[in-house]
């Protein structure tokens, strides 16, 4: 049998490929002793050849098995083995191992939501013994029509089940998800004997318990755990402290072309990879951004220039991680460090996989912190918001995640990984139009959540230490992943003599300087209210009359920008003063006046007065920036609208709960109305801080109605 998987992995990896002795005791265990793996290796490792050469030997054996006992009519018996099935994150994973699995002779079809019209097709293909590999999202398990309809049959004739990167199954692992925990319902329904891999590169002491422990078939037959070294020979890792966004920026924009090869460039936030695509372009460099809000369709064609060496780098957040294979990546800079030891070992064991040397770079931000903050506040929901859910749902009509929003005070993606979490709990089922309680019994873990939020907080004080140490990086990684073989690797720029200093040119620094100052986002305005209103009381829906919609808006930028992000958390974090407008934000919102005025996409007329927006929180802030504009643009100062008497927590509802709480909260005063009445063009409406853009909304529907004949919204600054 040894000889047949060896075969198999030629075909595979080419001629010379040979297994490792982990990866033929996986195989061995899974195709002869029907057992459960856990496989911990490292990136590059070679797991997928593991579940690709044990698929060939158990489909050879399934073939082999049904043309014995087929009948004269030639059918497939009806205790054939089915096919593997492989539970995957990504697409572009599937894309990649479909590829993979067509070199071995393996058919590998997937189910996803991009081929919704493929569906009858490929499940007719099973059932005809034509499918050797099925790929799925762990999001199709709890599909209502995937679900009831598909998934029995395929549990109850799977050859072989695949857990890819496991580590999601954990809630103490780094990339937790809720859709993974499904597949314990999965694993209770496949026949005994069933074998179980679960595959991952990144998987602690804790969270390797956690997933073999899940893996356990319950009849006191453990899993088998085949853990490796993570040493990553071909990877130097260092990392530069330099002293601001510009400085980062003009570091990568005068090095970028020593990096070796072609590589991706992590940064923590959308905006960032946006700016710093658009910065690198700018100073040549052949380059694209890849975030989860970039396009299907983009994002496939920039892996594909990736991969094919067309340009420099993917500008990137963590949406380009798990699954994306590029064997010859040269180089990973993260511009920010991420949340955890655990994560960045992840993303860094993208690069050289292939190649004798690989370049690991990281640029750490004292704004990193904020961010981690802000991803933190995402987290599970309070027992009282999650009470209010259970309580809004029924037994027996369904409700859709839509129709829910307004009754619960929970923003859409914090609802959606709610529900999923109380769906695998037990307490909620998605059906074919929504979500229905199921009246079962639910306790809400306050004790591991806490510990949960606790871990999280550590391996930020780790991901810091990190940055910090004075011995060798490989092995604090390695250490942070309970590698107990962990040593010195004698490549990193502890170990060695560094290879890059933080030396930046006048040049470069003082183009990033100029692009990261220059201020000014866009708002554009709302045109629709949110849907189910009428069932929390509020008379709105459909669409915003057109008297009463705010005209597009600007602000200095966003707060996760790596320009102006910094100085306007300054100002409108969490923890701000409230204090007068400072002179260098005042001559911001100056630049972004003149840009809107003359430049490509300028205000449909001159404003003709200045309105400040009322706030209990940063009264003097809004105050003093509503009389500089006034004054610079020699404009009247009209007046101010008061302050909305907002329920606690309403700033961070989801917008049916933020109109609900603001749609009759502003009153315009007599003498403001009567300062509107007589004016012939739009007004300036000031503000702090726009966050879901219903406060800005619900104030310019509130002015309009009180005779301004258009609103133009002026802001610090942007949420998120």
């Amino acid at each position: 049998m040894r000889e047949r998987a060896e075969a198999v992995l030629r075909r595979l990896a080419g001629e010379h490929a040979r297994l490792r002795e982990d990866q033929w005791r996986a195989i061995e265990a899974l195709v002869v002793e029907r057992r459960r793996v856990l496989c911990v290796q490292r990136t590059g490792w070679g797991k997928s050849a593991v579940y690709f050469v044990a698929t060939a030997l158990l489909r050879e054996r399934d073939r082999a098995a049904t043309a014995d006992g087929a009948p004269a009519g030639g059918e497939r018996p009806s205790d054939a083995v089915g096919p593997t099935v492989i539970v995957s994150p990504l697409l572009a994973l599937m894309r990649n191992q479909v590829e993979s699995a067509a070199r071995a002779g393996i058919r590998a079809r997937t189910i996803n939501s991009a081929n919704l019209d493929e569906w009858d097709e490929i499940t007719g293909e099973i059932h005809a013994g034509a499918v050797d590999v099925l790929l799925i999202s762990p999001e199709r398990l709890n599909n209502p029509d995937f679900r009831d309809g598909v998934l029995p049959k395929l549990a109850a004739t799977t050859g072989l089940l695949v857990v890819d990167e496991a580590h999601c199954v954990s809630d103490w692992g780094h990339d937790f998800r809720p859709d993974y925990r499904r597949l314990r319902t999965f694993l209770g329904n496949l026949p005994p004997g069933t074998p179980v891999l679960a595959t991952t590169a990144t998987a602690n002491a804790r969270v390797t318990t956690d997933v073999a422990e899940q893996l356990s078939t319950g009849d006191g037959s453990d899993a088998l755990v085949l853990r490796g070294t993570l040493d990553r020979e071909s990877l130097r890792l260092g990392v530069l402290d330099l002293p601001s966004p510009a400085h980062r920026l003009a570091w990568l924009a005068d090095h970028l072309d020593r990096l070796p090869g072609s590589g991706i460039v992590y940064t923590l936030t959308v905006a960032a990879a946006g700016e710093a695509a658009e910065f690198l372009r700018s100073r040549g460099y052949p380059v694209a951004a890849y975030t989860g809000q970039s396009d299907d369709a983009d994002r496939r064609a920039a892996e594909q220039d990736l991969l094919d060496n067309k340009i420099k780098a993917l500008i990137a957040t963590s949406a380009l991680g798990m699954g994306f294979d590029k064997p010859d990546l040269g180089f990973v800079v993260h511009l920010g460090a991420p949340p955890s030891p655990i994560a960045y070992y992840q993303q860094v064991g993208r690069a050289g996989r292939a190649v004798e040397h690989a370049e690991v770079l990281l640029l750490p931000g004292v704004e990193d912190a904020a961010i981690w903050r802000y991803f933190a506040s995402l987290a599970f929901p309070p027992e009282e918001q999650v009470r209010s859910v259970l309580a809004a749902l029924h037994t027996d009509r369904p409700l859709s995640t839509q129709a829910l929003e307004p009754l619960v005070d929970l923003r859409r993606a914090r609802l959606e990984l709610m529900l999923k979490v109380l769906d695998v709990d037990g307490a909620v089922r998605r059906v074919r139009g929504g979500w229905l309680a199921t009246g079962e019994p639910w306790v809400y873990d306050e004790a591991r959540l806490r510990r949960v939020a606790a871990a999280r907080t550590a391996e930020q004080q780790a991901m810091r230490e990190y940055a910090a140490t004075s011995g060798c990086r490989m092995r604090y990684l390695r250490e942070c992943l309970d590698d107990a073989g962990a040593t010195d690797c004698g490549r990193c720029d502890r170990c060695a003599e560094p290879l890059f200093g933080a030396e930046v040119s006048p040049a470069a620094l003082s183009a990033a300087q100029t692009f990261l100052g220059r201020p000014g986002v866009e708002l554009p305005p709302k045109k629709l209210w949110p849907t189910g209103l009428a069932a929390v009381g509020v008379p709105l829906k459909g669409r915003i009359a057109p008297g009463e919609q705010a005209l597009p808006g600007r602000a200095v930028g966003r707060l996760s920008d790596l320009g102006w992000g910094g100085r306007l958390r300054e100002l409108v974090g969490p923890e701000a003063a409230d204090v007068p407008v400072p002179d260098d934000v005042a001559a911001a919102v100056v630049e972004v006046l003149k840009a809107w005025a003359h430049g490509d996409d300028p205000w449909p007329c001159r404003p003709v007065g200045v309105v400040a927006a009322g706030s209990r929180s940063r009264a003097r802030l809004v105050g003093s920036l509503a009389e500089r504009v006034a004054t610079v643009g020699r404009l009247p100062l009209l007046g101010q609208l008061p302050p909305a008497a907002s329920p606690a927590g309403a700033a961070r509802g989801n917008s049916a709960q933020r109109v609900r709480a603001l749609h009759d909260a502003f009153t315009v005063p007599d003498e403001l109305a009567a300062a509107l009445a007589g004016l012939d063009g739009p007004v300036l409406l000031i503000d702090d801080l726009v966050d879901s853009g219903w406060t800005v909304t619900l104030l310019a529907r509130a002015l309009r109605r009180a005779g301004a004949p258009d609103v133009l919204p002026l802001a610090l600054a942007v949420a998120g």
